[in-house]
This record gives structure tokens, sequence and C-alpha cells, in this order.
């Protein structure tokens, strides 16, 4: 079978530059629905969605978000950025791409005094772009949710 992937198995590009991200977690929301006629099911209709990014960072790659951070003017005025997972153990392949993210900070700290783990700092992300998700290079979206959107 080969090697598989595991949590270290993924590079991520984030502000232009790969960094190794302590924990990263996509979550789509998708409000699909069933349609009813008369209270019975009656087909379904396609509801409006939405994708968040939590990434934990460790110390060490913070200087490059604050310095990207500092060249925006402030961590509000950042930039979107296109977020690329990826991950290839030879056997397996995972690409997941998130366009147009918002990122803002969330948790700045969070430590223990005792603790012998790395300090982390927790950022979220929420997707803009009409673009959304991509997994495996197939675009989460149809043509049909994001016509008159793309150029």
């Amino acid at each position: 079978m080969g090697r598989r992937i595991s949590g270290s198995s993924f590079d991520t590009e984030l502000l232009g530059e790969t960094m190794h991200i302590e924990k990263a977690t996509v979550t789509i929301t998708d409000n699909s629905a069933v349609a009813l006629t008369n209270g019975i099911p009656d087909g379904f209709i396609d509801g409006d969605v939405a994708a968040e990014i939590e990434l934990e960072v460790s110390t060490k790659y913070l200087p490059s978000i604050i310095k990207a951070a500092k060249s925006a003017g402030s961590f509000r005025e950042l930039d979107t950025d296109d977020i690329m997972f990826f991950a290839d153990t030879g056997s397996e392949e995972l690409k997941v791409e998130c366009f147009g993210v918002k990122l803002v900070m969330d948790s700045i700290l969070d430590f223990e005094s005792k603790g012998a783990e790395v300090l982390t700092h927790k950022l979220k992300g929420f997707v803009t772009s009409p673009d959304f998700v991509h997994i495996g290079g197939v675009p989460y979206l149809s043509d049909d949710d994001t016509r008159n959107l793309l150029g």
C-alpha cells in the first residue's frame, strides 16, 4: 500500500510562503436542502455556501505573518490570500485550495507555564472568492453556481 497521508505530510502556502502549520481545519457549510411540496420531499434546492479555515502556527512562523501585516499597514488590512494545502506521499495525494481567504487573528496566546509543547497562535479565515474551494483540483461549486461571478 505504501506510506499514507498524515498531518505531517502537508505543505501549506500562506501569505506567499510555505509554512509548517501545526493544525488546520477547513470547514464548508452548504445549506442545500430538501424541496417540499405539500410537506413531501420533492427534489432539492441549492443553498448558500460558506467556508471557514482555522490555522494554528508556531511562534517560528509568526514573524512572517507579522511582516505581511506590517507591510499591509495592519492585520485587518491584510489582503485576501489563496491558501493551498498539499500532501503527496508517493502512494496518496491530496490538494485542497481555498480562494480569497480573509485572515483574522483568533487566539494570539494560549500557553501553560509548565507546558512542553511549542507555543502556537490561531488564525481564522473566511473564503471570500466565488472560486471558493477546490478539492483534488475539482471545484466545490458548479459553473451554474458561479455564473456571472467568475470572469
